[in-house]
């Protein structure tokens, strides 16, 4: 098992043994949990990779918690809600317990100047997804998709582009449209996982007007009006793509890498789906090859050298 790297312009005490074994422990979660971001976080650099690293292990915490079958729903709620309060005390620099992600968390947050409003809303997300008193989420609009969307996946985005930096406050409106584009990625991925634990997030009216159901998407009975409903789904991610495709430019060159591989990485899963439709609702689960990642992996590796060349470049000659 390769550690994470602990951030190198921290303070003496924050270099502690603790303090290592802490990252070490989120860059696990990242590498078993989540392959996609691990192949896009870990090319970022040092401090800022340990960074991302606690911040998803953060995520994956509140989304296990939130996801749990024994507890019932109002122990998820009470539980959800006592780990809004450790999060505070960690985002004050303060740790609530020996925990790995909450020593992890209350180094990064001072550090990076973390917004509460980001976590608080990645929260507001997770409540939300408890579902009503049965469980069950359904979305009426798309307005209220995009609120989802919002919650648990912009708010991401914005905790990202805090920690990488960014040049222009563009880069906010930014970071909103990639997460929703995300989030709508993995939702259309997901229709048939998502519908068993009794969550459907696609738009009821939508569904309505296309004359389909989840239940006829996931039958696919009737080809030509489950492929218009898809169609539509699929042209508004896209155009969330193209609408913040100048993030890229606006935050720190040597973070950049990251979030074009990621970006590769999820609009690659939506040109899947969008080839086949119909195999992505009810064929095995749409996903982008390791082999393809790696090759996401080495491009992106090759921009960081060469935005880093013509940043220094620039400065040089300004000088």
């Amino acid at each position: 098992m390769s550690l994470a790297n602990p951030p190198q312009n921290t303070s003496a005490s924050a270099r502690d043994r603790r303090l290592v074994e802490a990252y070490a422990a989120c860059e696990l979660v990242v590498r078993e949990q989540a392959k996609n971001f691990y192949y896009g976080l870990r090319l970022t650099p040092e401090p800022k990779r340990s960074a991302m690293y606690a911040i998803y292990a953060w995520m994956r915490e509140a989304d296990d918690i939130a996801d749990e079958d024994g507890p019932s729903l109002d122990e998820r709620r009470s539980r959800l809600e006592r780990f809004r309060e450790e999060t505070d005390a960690a985002l004050d620099g303060r740790v609530a317990n020996d925990r790995p992600v909450w020593i992890a968390l209350a180094d990064v947050a001072p550090r990076y100047r973390l917004v509460a409003k980001d976590f608080h809303d990645m929260l507001e997300g997770q409540l939300a997804d408890l579902g009503d008193r049965d469980g069950s989420v359904r979305c009426a609009t798309w307005d209220e998709l995009r609120t989802v969307c919002y919650r648990v996946a912009s708010t991401v985005g914005l905790v990202c582009i805090r920690v990488w930096g960014y040049s222009d406050p563009r880069a906010i409106d930014f970071a909103i449209d990639r997460g929703i584009a995300f989030q709508l990625t993995n939702i259309l991925r997901d229709v048939r996982e998502d519908f068993g634990h009794r969550r459907t997030y696609l738009p009821q009216d939508e569904l309505e007007r296309f004359g389909v159901s989840v239940e006829s998407l996931l039958a696919w009975r009737d080809d030509q009006r489950c492929r218009a409903f898809m169609d539509h789904q699929i042209r508004r991610a896209s155009e969330l793509y193209r609408s913040s495709e100048s993030l890229e430019q606006l935050i720190s060159p040597e973070c950049e890498p990251t979030l074009w591989a990621l970006t590769q990485i999820y609009h690659r899963l939506l040109d899947r789906i969008a080839r086949d439709p119909q195999r992505a609702i009810v064929g095995e689960r749409v996903r982008v090859p390791t082999w393809e990642k790696l090759w996401i992996g080495f491009r992106a590796k090759r921009r960081v050298h060469r935005r880093v060349s013509v940043s220094a470049a620039a400065g040089a000659t300004s000088s």
